[in-house]
């Protein structure tokens, strides 16, 4: 059962079938590039795109627009305070803001970035500072099959093996994030973020956790992990964070806002030197690039994000679209993760080589079957890299009901029935920065 009830509503279609090759081949058969308008179901991704609560909304008209020292900032920091223990914050205007100004501080040319697996902005941002972005996964995290229970964990031994190569000198940040976007948004395990932690402070690395997804992450340790059956969400959260060193957050996901994020920092001189460098790219440090009113909308969502009975029904949500769709048929990665379902394109359009882009080809088919936008994480978002052909199904938080749901479900199994038909792709143009390249290239079918 729900514990929440909608206020208000927007109005959706679903243009017709000939509308949609048309708005796909305007697109250049990127989904970035067609219009929210001519979307049914959007999938794309969960970053700002979810329902704000009442409590939320009332907090807009609260907000303080002052440039320096709003109160609403006062606010924020002790939500982040009592939600994630840290006092020394840094706003932005995003995720990957916090991230720019975040690494900008701590990464130079030539360094080496561990983590255990860089998504895109953060993989681009530490290569835009000059230094190298090496994913440490464990075994099995990109095997779609695979059950163990905490794929998205650091692996220690990859990690040592890359110390051991460059010198510890040349690793000044060793990176967690949880939920592990880019291995299907498995969790990691309270151990291994003890054993990671342990690990930068013996080769003397900054260890920051990006903590987009920190609650559900803690909701799986609630449920998988020995020892936390009975620890509530917050206290698992408040565990797992107090091992870091910073922290990067996206309030677009589970600060439950639409705009806004932030760095937090246990050190005086790196919190002064990410403040400088805020003021730089994002704007005075009390405000950070934000409206005071969304800085209080995030500090009413960090505390809503850790409320049982929100967390639990947000994963249920997540993992009852994985069900239905591995009902009819469709090969899904599990097991099923915290904010999305990872369609396995790689199994589905196994007829496509890789090198066809067989999970941008299943995005697109999305689109034309029925209406539904999602994301690639697999060769095309992610060149030069060995991670699986897979297709995220990111479902906004407080937005989407089951009959949404069984749309998406039925629209897979369709492209299920065909899947022969199904055509690769070829890129007609793509940006300089192929790291990012997902976001505006361009293609065409084979």
């Amino acid at each position: 059962m729900r514990s929440y009830k909608a206020k208000a509503v927007t109005p959706i279609s679903l243009p017709d079938r000939s509308e949609r090759e048309q708005i796909l081949d305007a697109a250049g058969y990127n989904v970035f590039d067609v219009p929210a308008e001519d979307v049914y179901v959007d999938l794309l991704t969960d970053s700002g795109t979810g329902t704000m609560s009442d409590a939320q909304w009332a907090a807009l008209v609260r907000g303080d627009e002052a440039y320096a020292g709003s109160p609403s900032f006062d606010r924020l920091v002790a939500a982040v305070e009592d939600v994630m223990g840290f006092s020394k914050v840094v706003p932005a205007h995003q995720g990957r803001g916090a991230e720019n100004v975040l690494y900008g501080a701590l990464v130079d040319e030539g360094d080496v970035v561990l983590n255990n697996a860089h998504f895109d902005t953060t993989r681009a941002h530490v290569a835009n500072q000059g230094a190298d972005p090496v994913d440490c996964p464990v075994d099995g995290a990109y095997d779609p099959a695979d059950e163990s229970p905490f794929k998205g964990n650091f692996s220690l031994d990859r990690a040592r093996a890359v110390v051991d190569e460059v010198g510890a000198e040349r690793v000044p940040v060793v990176v967690l994030t949880i939920t592990n976007n880019s291995t299907a948004g498995q969790p990691v395990s309270t151990a291994n973020v003890r054993t990671t932690a342990a690990f930068a402070d013996e080769i003397g690395a900054t260890f920051v956790i990006d903590a987009c997804r920190f609650a559900e992450n803690a909701h799986f340790v609630t449920e998988r992990e020995s020892g936390y059956e009975d620890w509530s969400v917050a206290g698992v959260a408040r565990e797992q964070l107090s091992y870091a060193d910073a922290v990067i957050m996206s309030g677009k996901k589970e600060g439950l806002t639409n705009v806004g994020g932030f760095a937090a920092v246990r050190d005086d001189d790196l919190f002064e030197r990410a403040k400088q460098r805020a003021i730089l790219y994002e704007g005075f440090p009390t405000y950070g690039g934000m409206a005071g009113r969304d800085v209080e909308a995030m500090a009413v969502g960090l505390r809503e994000a850790v409320e049982p009975p929100w967390v639990r029904e947000r994963v249920e949500q997540v993992r009852s679209l994985g069900e239905k769709l591995h009902a009819r048929g469709v090969p899904i990665y599990r097991p099923v993760g915290g904010h999305a379902v990872y369609v396995d394109a790689g199994r589905l359009l196994s007829h496509l080589p890789d090198e066809q882009f067989p999970g941008q080809a299943l995005v697109c088919e999305l689109y034309r079957e029925g209406g539904v936008r999602a994301v690639e994480l697999g060769s095309f978002a992610f060149p030069g890299t060995d991670r699986p052909e897979l297709v995220r199904l990111a479902i906004p938080r407080r937005t989407y009901g089951p009959d949404h749901l069984d749309h998406v479900a039925d629209t897979l199994a369709a492209i299920v029935d065909r899947r022969e038909e199904v055509t690769g792709l070829e890129i007609v143009s793509e940006p300089a920065m192929s790291e990012l390249r997902h976001f505006s290239a361009e293609l065409r079918p084979l």
